[in-house]
């Protein structure tokens, strides 16, 4: 699971989620989970790194007047809050174009992004549950239960990859 430490930023929106949760607004999902009201900028640890079969689970909202937002799974923390030099996956949500633009960066070089989409499943001030299955050979992103690419790995020790990075026009409600 994905260690986080919740922020008393958000109490009025943690106790409205709850109450969702309770009513099964938020359907349950299969595997362990912890609540978190997390702010972003956010910075977690992945325990034990990636690996075939895993899977993360973001469950956000997305902000009234949103720009974008990015989600990246590095290799360690970094420095001084910018992102390590190994970066398996960098997305970035993009409202005014409706894109989610997807990268990678190897010792400081980073891939051509991959702009694809079957749909725009993000919408202003609409929760979401975004999911990142890591495969043998790709991640799978799924956003509210349907299917919205397929990233193949370009960092192959997938255990390196142990931190998790959000930041931008998103409140974090829970991660798993």
């Amino acid at each position: 699971p994905l260690k986080c430490f919740p922020s008393t930023h958000h109490k009025s929106l943690s106790s409205f989620i709850l109450l969702l949760e309770m009513f099964h607004f938020f359907p349950p999902f299969e595997g362990y989970y912890r609540l978190c009201f997390q702010s972003v900028p956010f910075r977690g640890h992945i325990s034990g790194g990636l690996r075939p079969g895993k899977k993360l689970v973001v469950f956000g909202i997305v902000s009234s007047r949103p720009d974008r937002f990015y989600l990246a799974l590095t290799c360690g923390r970094g420095v001084s809050g910018e992102p390590p030099l190994d970066v398996a996956v960098e997305l970035c949500v993009q409202f005014r174009e409706q894109q989610v633009l997807r990268r990678a960066c190897r010792a400081g070089a980073w891939t051509e992004a991959e702009r694809t989409l079957p749909f725009f499943p993000f919408i202003r001030d609409q929760p979401f549950k975004m999911e990142v299955q890591c495969e043998q050979s790709r991640l799978r992103v799924s956003v509210d239960g349907q299917q919205l690419f397929d990233f193949n790995h370009r960092v192959t020790a997938l255990g390196s990859v142990d931190t998790l990075w959000i930041k931008g026009s998103v409140s974090i409600t829970k991660l798993a």
